[in-house]
């Protein structure tokens, strides 16, 4: 499962990408920096840390920075869409291919559903090796939208050198300076989510159409248009509560974790002290991203629920009147991590037995 909760962090959101980078970008001063990977779809190198406090990095400007991180998100965003594609398909609950019969490893009968690459075939088979990219046009907007809205909030609302944490201070003092700096970053991250998530819910309504095979949402300015014309500005934002609560609950728990963690779990006396350090927040990311994957997933059902398409409209979904009542009909299935995992994806054979009844 965290194999698809990593990937679903940056890639949007980019999924577990964007996840990483305002993770690292929160990163206490006094903490080693760790290595970020894929929800990753944008990272610590595209905030140097000059830059994350107003001023130019040394040898470019400001515009030059941003745009190498423009054109390195684009370049991640496309290799990493594949997997934010079946991602959104197994979350809107289509599955196009039969389970095929097995065992676990303790000999209990289960059904396995295809995983990623017997989901990336069967969309090959149906729309060619360009369907796999169906939806990228947004996501690359979304990324690039992204990048600059960071960049200038930070520029117009730095945090001073004295309010960084440094080895230098106290426990009290460093608590009070993560807090700062977090709060700090989640107005980053909310202001860049208001943003970018019109080019989220278009992008996620143009790969939702492979269920119903629609083409209501082919190119993004028709898109916009669709939107506005049947929902007015609010369309552009279903979904935006639940994306920013997972989004805040991830931040905060990260670096207060890794903090309380680095601070009271890691001995100065260890000879690999700071290599742990630099990696504990990576490892927080992980751990804290399976209690915010269901924020992320009702997010997502939200942006094509009841909007015309096949995937939001019953029998493949009930019409949800709000994020928490899709909360609890998730819930009460049994739901809130699907699209969990790409691999060894389990049915229990006896439920599907009952289902079949």
């Amino acid at each position: 499962m965290l194999v698809c909760l990593g990937c679903s962090l940056s890639c949007d959101r980019g999924g577990f990408f964007s996840y990483i980078l305002f993770l690292k970008q929160a990163q206490p001063r006094r903490l080693p920096l760790g290595i970020a990977v894929e929800r990753v779809t944008r990272a610590e190198m595209s905030h140097p840390r000059k830059e994350r406090r107003g001023v130019p990095a040394a040898g470019g400007s400001a515009l030059d920075m941003d745009t190498a991180v423009v054109i390195l998100g684009a370049g991640v965003t496309a290799l990493t869409h594949p997997l934010l594609y079946v991602k959104l398909l197994i979350q809107v609950g289509h599955e196009p291919q039969p389970p095929t019969a097995g065992s676990n490893l303790f000999g209990r009968k289960v059904l396995y559903l295809p995983g990623f690459f017997s989901y990336a075939r069967h969309i090959v088979r149906v729309d060619g090796k360009r369907g796999l990219f169906r939806g990228l046009s947004p996501r690359i907007m979304s990324s690039t939208v992204s990048t600059v809205v960071r960049s200038r909030v930070k520029q117009v609302t730095p945090i001073p050198d004295m309010e960084h944490v440094s080895n230098k201070d106290d426990i009290k003092t460093s608590l009070r300076k993560v807090v700062k700096e977090t709060s700090h970053e989640m107005v980053v991250q909310c202001v860049a989510r208001i943003f970018t998530h019109p080019f989220h819910v278009i992008s996620v309504r143009c790969m939702a159409q492979f269920v119903g095979r629609e083409m209501k949402y082919s190119g993004l300015f028709s898109s916009v248009a669709e939107i506005f014309q049947h929902e007015g500005i609010a369309g552009f934002f279903v979904g935006l509560v639940p994306h920013v609560l997972g989004e805040i609950i991830f931040l905060w728990c990260c670096n207060l974790l890794a903090h309380f963690i680095n601070t009271y779990a890691v001995d100065d006396n260890f000879s690999q002290a700071p290599a742990v350090r630099s990696y504990t927040k990576f490892v927080m990311g992980i751990a804290v991203s399976a209690l915010t994957y269901p924020f992320l997933l009702v997010a997502d059902l939200m942006a094509v629920n009841n909007c015309g398409l096949q995937a939001g409209l019953p029998p493949h979904s009930p019409v949800f009147r709000s994020w928490i009542h899709c909360w609890r009909h998730l819930g009460a299935q049994g739901q809130l991590f699907r699209g969990s995992s790409f691999f060894f994806r389990r049915v229990p054979l006896e439920m599907t037995a009952l289902a079949v009844e």
